[in-house]
């Protein structure tokens, strides 16, 4: 079987005040704007390989507007779109954008849109931004937060694990582990990887009848210490933590949440494990054994529910699970008082 995608490439958000974004990911988070056009900012890590990881337009609210994901070769790509038609979600055909060639864009049967291309322009930082490391395409950035590259991309959807099956059977996605209330056969999470992994793709539990929400982007950080750094200098400037720094028990990283001018929910995140095991059968977890905050000594905010951009209309039930109380049924410890 042909390997369709290699990795996660870059995200599309959209936010009302796109100056205001785009000053935010500049001074406080550490990226560079490298290209401007059409009202698009296009924004770069130093350790991205390519030309950038995030852009930034405007529009009504705060959304994820595209996934952009770099197949393993170009045969793959034209593989990919034909297991998607086939699979009754056709998308449409692009010539060359800025930093990459022909792509291919569609929206899947829960409502996100995903980009998808080989051709990629590789970046090589030239005088101040050479890096004495021959393999580094930039010099390491001396702000003090700096991730180095994009990590991965968590979205809502209605069914956890439909939303693990249709991307595993059309485009190959590896599904890692689940989590499954302790309270209520309800799957909230999941995490699906393209390589050795744990995630570049994350699923949330969403109740609402609101389709392609997202949950949260994130970017890495090299080690535990720079991530305590990132905190600590985010804090001083006026950013403050929604969740963490701590440790998820699926995946192994250590992380913490914050959010920018628009609303958007950032993760900056590090460690982990790399799986290799081509046959791998994901666990379900439970929220008792610490899915979420594996040290169980903290409670998880009702805020990191909340999806963009907002949902429509009252949210539905599933399982008599309402979303605005998920938080405290995910974190067995929340309704004790505990964190």
């Amino acid at each position: 079987m042909i390997k369709l995608l290699s990795h996660l490439s870059h995200v599309e958000i959209t936010t009302p005040d796109v100056a205001a974004s785009v000053a935010f990911y500049e001074e406080q988070v550490g990226l560079r704007t490298i290209h401007t056009e059409d009202g698009k900012h296009y924004l770069r890590a130093w350790g991205d390989y390519y030309t950038h990881s995030l852009v930034i337009s405007e529009g009504p609210e705060t959304t994820l507007a595209v996934m952009a994901w770099r197949t393993s070769s170009d045969e793959a790509l034209d593989e990919a779109v034909r297991r998607i038609e086939d699979a009754g979600h056709a998308g449409t055909w692009s010539e060359k954008s800025f930093g990459h060639g022909r792509s291919y864009t569609f929206t899947g049967p829960y409502g996100h849109t995903m980009e998808l291309y080989w051709d990629v322009e590789k970046y090589k930082g030239e005088g101040e931004f050479a890096s004495v490391y021959p393999d580094r395409p930039e010099r390491r950035s001396r702000h003090a937060v700096a991730p180095r590259q994009l990590d991965h991309v968590t979205v809502a959807s209605s069914d956890v694990k439909g939303f693990a099956q249709w991307y595993g059977d059309v485009l190959g996605f590896r599904a890692m582990a689940f989590t499954e209330l302790d309270e209520a056969p309800l799957t909230v999470f999941g995490v699906i990887t393209t390589n050795e992994k744990s995630h570049d793709l994350g699923i949330v539990y969403d109740g609402s009848s609101r389709a392609g929400r997202v949950n949260h982007y994130a970017y890495w950080v090299d080690t535990r210490e720079e991530l305590l750094q990132a905190a600590d200098v985010l804090m001083e400037n006026g950013t403050d933590m929604e969740y963490g720094p701590s440790i998820h028990g699926i995946g192994e990283q250590s992380f913490l949440y914050f959010r920018d001018p628009s609303g958007m929910r950032v993760e900056v995140n590090t460690g982990g494990y790399r799986n290799y095991v081509p046959d791998w059968e994901p666990y379900d977890w439970k929220p008792s054994q610490g899915s979420n905050n594996f040290y169980r000594n903290g409670s998880m905010p009702m805020s990191m529910t909340e999806s963009f951009p907002p949902a429509d209309g009252p949210s539905a039930t599933e399982e008599g699970v309402h979303p605005d109380t998920l938080a405290d049924i995910i974190n067995p410890y929340a309704k004790q008082g505990r964190g």
